[in-house]
């Protein structure tokens, strides 16, 4: 699979938006509203497309791939890049992942050369957390927001 990456715009945003995944994964199903189109345009968001220009995923760096609530727990201290991505739900389980996340990695290393790449991921989302670890990312800082468990991992 070959894959290129796209500025967000707002067709892909509302795309997004719309996605809509099997439990327990649907705890990443979002709501079309002027907040959530807000954060995708106004903020360091990236599409991937594939070969034939089919919506792959999207990917954010910085603020925008935190968890708010986990600076109080000290989950995101200086000196890294943050990342966060979305698969499109049609592709996930289907044995793409690691293409899609090794392709996103190589940019963002690429980008910001040299410094130290972390992710926060829900606890529950085993499936990812075993994809991120064979990338070498190791688990950090655990806390909760509400009902949901979340994990730093850090790529150094």
């Amino acid at each position: 699979m070959e894959l290129s990456i796209r500025s967000m715009n707002e067709d892909f945003a509302v795309q997004i938006l719309n996605w809509r995944y099997e439990p327990p994964y649907d705890f990443y199903n979002n709501e079309i509203n002027p907040d959530a189109l807000k954060e995708l345009l106004d903020n360091p968001y990236y599409i991937v497309l594939d070969q034939n220009e089919e919506f792959v995923g999207f990917f954010c760096y910085g603020s925008s791939a935190q968890v708010p609530i986990g600076s109080q727990y000290g989950a995101y201290s200086e000196g890294f890049v943050d990342l966060g991505l979305g698969m499109n739900p049609r592709l996930t389980g289907h044995g793409l992942g690691a293409t899609f996340f090794k392709f996103i990695l190589l940019y963002l290393q690429g980008e910001f050369f040299g410094i130290p790449l972390r992710l926060t991921v829900a606890k529950f989302n085993n499936r990812a957390i075993h994809l991120y670890e064979k990338f070498g990312f190791v688990r950090k800082i655990e806390f909760k927001n509400g009902p949901i468990n979340f994990l730093t991992m850090v790529k150094e």
